[in-house]
Protein backbone atom coordinates (compact mmCIF):
# COMPACT_ATOMS: atom_id res chain seq x y z
CA UNK A 1 0.00 0.00 0.00
CA UNK A 2 0.86 3.20 -0.92
CA UNK A 3 2.39 5.61 1.71
CA UNK A 4 0.57 9.19 1.47
CA UNK A 5 2.09 12.05 1.75
CA UNK A 6 0.91 15.28 2.47
CA UNK A 7 1.78 18.50 -0.13
CA UNK A 8 1.21 22.04 -0.90
CA UNK A 9 1.42 24.16 -4.28
CA UNK A 10 3.33 27.26 -4.06
CA UNK A 11 2.09 29.57 -6.23
CA UNK A 12 -0.67 29.92 -8.14
CA UNK A 13 0.66 29.69 -12.07
CA UNK A 14 -1.75 28.41 -15.03
CA UNK A 15 0.06 25.07 -15.53
CA UNK A 16 -0.67 24.00 -11.46
CA UNK A 17 -4.30 25.07 -12.28
CA UNK A 18 -4.85 23.45 -15.30
CA UNK A 19 -2.88 20.15 -15.07
CA UNK A 20 -0.97 19.49 -11.98
CA UNK A 21 -3.12 20.44 -9.24
CA UNK A 22 -5.79 17.97 -10.83
CA UNK A 23 -3.34 15.12 -11.64
CA UNK A 24 -2.86 15.75 -7.84
CA UNK A 25 -5.90 15.08 -6.64
CA UNK A 26 -6.12 12.12 -9.54
CA UNK A 27 -3.88 10.15 -6.61
CA UNK A 28 -5.60 9.93 -3.42
CA UNK A 29 -3.73 7.13 -2.30
CA UNK A 30 -0.18 8.82 -2.79
CA UNK A 31 -0.92 12.73 -2.23
CA UNK A 32 -3.34 14.66 0.12
CA UNK A 33 -3.69 18.40 -1.10
CA UNK A 34 -3.25 20.32 2.18
CA UNK A 35 -3.01 23.96 0.50
CA UNK A 36 -2.16 26.62 -1.69
CA UNK A 37 0.10 29.55 -0.63
CA UNK A 38 0.29 32.84 -2.79
CA UNK A 39 1.73 36.25 -2.22
CA UNK A 40 -1.48 37.40 -1.51
CA UNK A 41 -4.16 35.59 0.55
CA UNK A 42 -6.87 36.54 -2.22
CA UNK A 43 -5.14 34.84 -4.71
CA UNK A 44 -4.59 31.59 -2.48
CA UNK A 45 -8.21 31.53 -1.27
CA UNK A 46 -9.40 32.17 -5.45
CA UNK A 47 -7.18 29.08 -5.86
CA UNK A 48 -7.58 27.06 -2.90
CA UNK A 49 -11.61 27.69 -3.40
CA UNK A 50 -11.25 25.72 -7.07
CA UNK A 51 -9.75 22.79 -5.37
CA UNK A 52 -11.23 22.15 -1.81
CA UNK A 53 -8.16 22.77 0.34
CA UNK A 54 -6.91 25.50 2.31
CA UNK A 55 -5.81 28.79 1.14
CA UNK A 56 -1.76 29.71 2.46
CA UNK A 57 -1.12 33.27 2.67
CA UNK A 58 2.53 33.84 1.99
CA UNK A 59 4.85 31.20 0.81
CA UNK A 60 6.87 31.52 4.34
CA UNK A 61 3.90 30.20 6.04
CA UNK A 62 3.43 27.34 3.79
CA UNK A 63 6.84 26.08 4.89
CA UNK A 64 6.43 26.59 8.14
CA UNK A 65 3.61 24.18 8.18
CA UNK A 66 4.63 21.07 9.71
CA UNK A 67 1.50 19.38 8.29
CA UNK A 68 3.33 19.36 4.82
CA UNK A 69 5.91 16.92 3.65
CA UNK A 70 6.74 17.81 0.51
CA UNK A 71 6.12 20.93 -1.97
CA UNK A 72 4.58 21.70 -5.87
CA UNK A 73 6.34 24.71 -7.21
CA UNK A 74 5.71 26.03 -10.08
CA UNK A 75 7.45 29.66 -9.62
CA UNK A 76 9.45 31.25 -12.17
CA UNK A 77 12.55 29.55 -12.75
CA UNK A 78 14.20 33.37 -11.41
CA UNK A 79 12.62 32.33 -7.97
CA UNK A 80 13.60 29.21 -7.81
CA UNK A 81 17.13 29.29 -5.95
CA UNK A 82 15.85 31.26 -3.07
CA UNK A 83 12.70 29.11 -2.59
CA UNK A 84 13.42 25.75 -3.31
CA UNK A 85 16.56 26.39 -0.63
CA UNK A 86 14.22 27.63 1.63
CA UNK A 87 12.01 24.87 1.13
CA UNK A 88 14.70 22.17 1.54
CA UNK A 89 16.27 23.71 4.70
CA UNK A 90 12.68 23.54 6.48
CA UNK A 91 12.77 19.52 5.77
CA UNK A 92 10.28 19.74 2.39
CA UNK A 93 10.84 17.21 -0.73
CA UNK A 94 10.61 19.39 -3.59
CA UNK A 95 9.31 19.33 -7.17
CA UNK A 96 10.04 22.20 -9.14
CA UNK A 97 8.64 23.47 -12.51
CA UNK A 98 11.57 23.67 -15.19
CA UNK A 99 13.78 25.01 -15.65
CA UNK A 100 14.87 23.86 -11.93
CA UNK A 101 17.82 26.76 -11.88
CA UNK A 102 18.84 29.72 -13.70
CA UNK A 103 22.89 28.07 -14.06
CA UNK A 104 24.97 25.00 -13.25
CA UNK A 105 26.16 26.44 -10.24
CA UNK A 106 22.97 27.16 -8.72
CA UNK A 107 21.20 23.52 -9.58
CA UNK A 108 24.86 22.32 -7.78
CA UNK A 109 23.89 24.02 -4.85
CA UNK A 110 20.27 22.83 -4.84
CA UNK A 111 20.66 19.17 -5.42
CA UNK A 112 24.19 19.02 -2.61
CA UNK A 113 21.53 20.43 -0.48
CA UNK A 114 19.05 17.83 -0.72
CA UNK A 115 21.66 15.37 -0.70
CA UNK A 116 22.62 16.30 2.59
CA UNK A 117 18.84 16.77 3.75
CA UNK A 118 17.76 13.41 2.46
CA UNK A 119 15.20 15.08 0.36
CA UNK A 120 13.68 13.94 -3.40
CA UNK A 121 14.31 16.97 -6.04
CA UNK A 122 12.46 16.73 -8.97
CA UNK A 123 12.57 18.92 -12.09
CA UNK A 124 9.61 19.20 -13.70
CA UNK A 125 9.75 18.34 -17.47
CA UNK A 126 6.32 16.02 -17.30
CA UNK A 127 6.44 14.30 -21.38
CA UNK A 128 9.30 11.96 -20.06
CA UNK A 129 6.62 9.57 -18.36
CA UNK A 130 3.82 9.80 -21.14
CA UNK A 131 3.83 6.12 -22.22
CA UNK A 132 4.73 6.86 -26.02
CA UNK A 133 8.64 7.41 -25.33
CA UNK A 134 8.46 3.62 -23.50
CA UNK A 135 6.84 2.55 -27.29
CA UNK A 136 9.65 4.51 -28.98
CA UNK A 137 12.35 2.99 -26.65
CA UNK A 138 10.95 -0.57 -27.33
CA UNK A 139 11.30 -0.07 -31.20
CA UNK A 140 14.83 0.87 -31.01
CA UNK A 141 15.54 -1.39 -28.77
CA UNK A 142 13.38 -4.20 -31.45
CA UNK A 143 16.25 -2.73 -34.03
CA UNK A 144 12.99 -1.50 -36.14
CA UNK A 145 15.27 1.06 -37.05
CA UNK A 146 18.56 -0.88 -37.04
CA UNK A 147 21.07 1.45 -35.41
CA UNK A 148 20.16 5.10 -34.59
CA UNK A 149 22.45 7.53 -36.74
CA UNK A 150 20.72 10.65 -35.87
CA UNK A 151 17.61 12.42 -33.61
CA UNK A 152 16.45 15.33 -34.42
CA UNK A 153 14.08 17.21 -31.68
CA UNK A 154 12.05 21.01 -32.13
CA UNK A 155 9.90 22.38 -29.81
CA UNK A 156 8.55 26.07 -30.22
CA UNK A 157 5.66 27.87 -31.13
CA UNK A 158 4.70 31.40 -32.33
CA UNK A 159 4.87 34.74 -29.76
CA UNK A 160 2.78 34.78 -26.77
CA UNK A 161 -0.32 37.55 -26.59
CA UNK A 162 0.44 39.13 -24.00
CA UNK A 163 4.32 40.93 -24.43
CA UNK A 164 4.14 41.43 -20.99
CA UNK A 165 4.47 37.74 -19.90
CA UNK A 166 6.70 36.75 -17.74
CA UNK A 167 9.02 34.22 -19.99
CA UNK A 168 10.25 37.69 -21.68
CA UNK A 169 11.58 38.59 -18.48
CA UNK A 170 15.30 37.87 -18.04
CA UNK A 171 14.87 38.65 -14.27
CA UNK A 172 12.32 35.71 -13.01
CA UNK A 173 14.24 33.34 -15.37
CA UNK A 174 12.40 33.85 -18.76
CA UNK A 175 13.16 32.97 -22.70
CA UNK A 176 13.19 30.47 -25.03
CA UNK A 177 16.59 28.82 -23.77
CA UNK A 178 15.26 27.72 -20.03
CA UNK A 179 11.90 27.06 -21.46
CA UNK A 180 11.65 25.39 -25.04
CA UNK A 181 15.11 24.28 -25.16
CA UNK A 182 15.30 22.75 -22.21
CA UNK A 183 12.78 20.30 -23.77
CA UNK A 184 14.71 19.36 -26.73
CA UNK A 185 17.70 18.97 -24.49
CA UNK A 186 16.62 16.79 -22.31
CA UNK A 187 14.49 14.70 -24.89
CA UNK A 188 17.72 13.42 -26.78
CA UNK A 189 19.47 12.88 -23.02
CA UNK A 190 16.17 11.39 -21.56
CA UNK A 191 16.09 9.02 -25.22
CA UNK A 192 19.72 7.98 -25.27
CA UNK A 193 21.04 8.32 -21.86
CA UNK A 194 22.67 11.36 -20.44
CA UNK A 195 25.36 11.17 -22.99
CA UNK A 196 25.12 14.39 -25.50
CA UNK A 197 28.03 16.71 -25.47
CA UNK A 198 27.08 20.58 -26.80
CA UNK A 199 29.62 21.21 -30.11
CA UNK A 200 27.94 23.91 -31.06
CA UNK A 201 25.21 26.54 -30.81
CA UNK A 202 23.00 29.85 -32.25
CA UNK A 203 20.86 31.31 -29.64
CA UNK A 204 19.04 34.80 -30.85
CA UNK A 205 17.92 37.17 -28.28
CA UNK A 206 15.56 40.51 -28.86
CA UNK A 207 16.94 44.14 -27.90
CA UNK A 208 16.26 42.88 -23.90
CA UNK A 209 18.44 40.40 -24.08
CA UNK A 210 15.97 37.78 -24.01
CA UNK A 211 16.51 34.77 -25.75
CA UNK A 212 13.95 34.33 -28.25
CA UNK A 213 14.86 31.12 -30.72
CA UNK A 214 17.85 28.94 -31.20
CA UNK A 215 19.83 25.63 -32.01
CA UNK A 216 22.22 23.10 -31.18
CA UNK A 217 24.42 20.32 -32.30
CA UNK A 218 25.57 17.49 -30.32
CA UNK A 219 27.48 14.54 -30.33
CA UNK A 220 27.02 11.20 -28.59
CA UNK A 221 29.59 8.79 -30.20
CA UNK A 222 28.35 7.40 -33.61
CA UNK A 223 24.93 9.57 -33.10
CA UNK A 224 24.18 13.21 -34.03
CA UNK A 225 21.57 15.52 -32.45
CA UNK A 226 20.56 18.19 -33.62
CA UNK A 227 17.50 20.89 -31.37
CA UNK A 228 15.78 23.61 -31.97
CA UNK A 229 13.50 25.60 -30.46
CA UNK A 230 11.69 29.23 -30.07
CA UNK A 231 9.35 31.69 -28.36
CA UNK A 232 8.24 33.01 -32.13
CA UNK A 233 8.49 29.93 -34.61
CA UNK A 234 5.81 28.35 -36.20
CA UNK A 235 4.76 25.78 -33.79
CA UNK A 236 6.47 22.58 -33.16
CA UNK A 237 6.59 19.83 -31.14
CA UNK A 238 8.40 16.51 -32.42
CA UNK A 239 11.17 14.36 -32.81
CA UNK A 240 12.48 12.20 -35.33
CA UNK A 241 15.00 9.04 -34.46
CA UNK A 242 17.05 8.30 -38.01
CA UNK A 243 18.54 5.04 -38.09
CA UNK A 244 20.55 2.89 -40.10
CA UNK A 245 17.12 0.75 -41.77
CA UNK A 246 14.22 3.68 -40.69
CA UNK A 247 13.09 6.88 -39.14
CA UNK A 248 11.01 7.00 -35.76
CA UNK A 249 8.96 10.25 -35.60
CA UNK A 250 6.77 11.40 -32.82
CA UNK A 251 4.63 14.21 -33.24
CA UNK A 252 3.40 15.31 -30.46
CA UNK A 253 6.14 14.69 -28.33
CA UNK A 254 6.09 17.25 -25.40
CA UNK A 255 2.57 18.41 -24.93
CA UNK A 256 0.13 15.68 -25.35
CA UNK A 257 -3.33 16.29 -23.05
CA UNK A 258 -3.56 13.78 -20.75
CA UNK A 259 -7.08 12.95 -22.86
CA UNK A 260 -5.35 12.56 -26.15
CA UNK A 261 -4.74 9.56 -28.15
CA UNK A 262 -0.72 9.80 -29.30
CA UNK A 263 0.59 8.28 -32.55
CA UNK A 264 4.04 7.24 -33.57
CA UNK A 265 5.19 7.22 -37.06
CA UNK A 266 7.72 4.31 -38.19
CA UNK A 267 8.91 4.41 -41.97
CA UNK A 268 11.34 2.04 -43.61
CA UNK A 269 11.79 1.57 -47.57
CA UNK A 270 8.55 0.73 -48.80
CA UNK A 271 6.81 0.97 -45.78
CA UNK A 272 5.05 3.06 -43.36
CA UNK A 273 3.00 2.22 -40.66
CA UNK A 274 0.93 4.33 -37.07
CA UNK A 275 1.48 3.14 -33.97
CA UNK A 276 -1.28 4.44 -31.99
CA UNK A 277 -0.41 5.22 -28.18
CA UNK A 278 -3.63 5.49 -25.85
CA UNK A 279 -4.35 8.62 -23.52
CA UNK A 280 -2.10 8.91 -20.32
CA UNK A 281 -1.85 11.14 -17.95
CA UNK A 282 1.99 12.20 -17.95
CA UNK A 283 1.18 14.75 -15.46
CA UNK A 284 0.20 12.09 -12.99
CA UNK A 285 2.53 9.47 -13.37
CA UNK A 286 5.22 12.09 -13.05
CA UNK A 287 3.90 12.62 -9.73
CA UNK A 288 3.45 9.46 -9.09
CA UNK A 289 7.41 9.36 -9.38
CA UNK A 290 8.18 12.01 -7.03
CA UNK A 291 5.94 10.14 -4.50
CA UNK A 292 7.89 7.08 -4.95
CA UNK A 293 11.34 9.39 -4.73
CA UNK A 294 10.24 10.64 -1.73
CA UNK A 295 9.51 6.86 -0.19
CA UNK A 296 12.47 5.73 -1.50
CA UNK A 297 15.69 7.66 -1.01
CA UNK A 298 17.65 5.39 -2.62
CA UNK A 299 16.06 6.26 -6.10
CA UNK A 300 16.72 9.80 -5.78
CA UNK A 301 20.85 9.94 -7.66
CA UNK A 302 18.98 9.35 -10.95
CA UNK A 303 17.07 12.57 -10.37
CA UNK A 304 19.87 14.60 -8.98
CA UNK A 305 22.14 13.46 -12.19
CA UNK A 306 19.56 14.31 -14.28
CA UNK A 307 19.39 18.05 -12.96
CA UNK A 308 22.66 18.63 -13.15
CA UNK A 309 23.62 17.20 -16.51
CA UNK A 310 20.58 19.04 -17.87
CA UNK A 311 21.97 22.11 -16.35
CA UNK A 312 25.07 21.94 -17.71
CA UNK A 313 23.85 21.10 -21.00
CA UNK A 314 21.90 24.44 -21.15
CA UNK A 315 24.79 26.31 -19.61
CA UNK A 316 26.66 25.16 -22.68
CA UNK A 317 24.30 26.17 -25.37
CA UNK A 318 24.30 29.24 -24.02
CA UNK A 319 28.34 29.60 -23.47
CA UNK A 320 28.94 28.48 -26.87
CA UNK A 321 26.41 30.64 -28.62
CA UNK A 322 28.47 33.62 -27.74
CA UNK A 323 31.95 32.59 -28.96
Amino acid sequence: MNKQLRIGVMGCANIAQRLMIPAIQSLPTEWELVGIASRTEEKAREFASQFGCEAIGGYDTLLERDDIDAIYMPLPTGLHREWIIKTLESGKHVYAEKSIAMHADEAGEMVSLAKEKHLALMEGYMFQYHRQHEVVKQMIKDGEIGDVRVIRASFGFPPFADPNNFRYDNVVGGGALKDAAGYVWRCINFLMGNVFDVKASNVFYNEKGTSIHGSAFAIAGNVSASISFGFDNYYQCNYEIWGSRGKLTCPRAFTPKPNEETHILLERQDFRKTVDVAPFNHFAAAMQTFHSLCVNEEECEKQYDDILFQSRGLDDIERMSQK
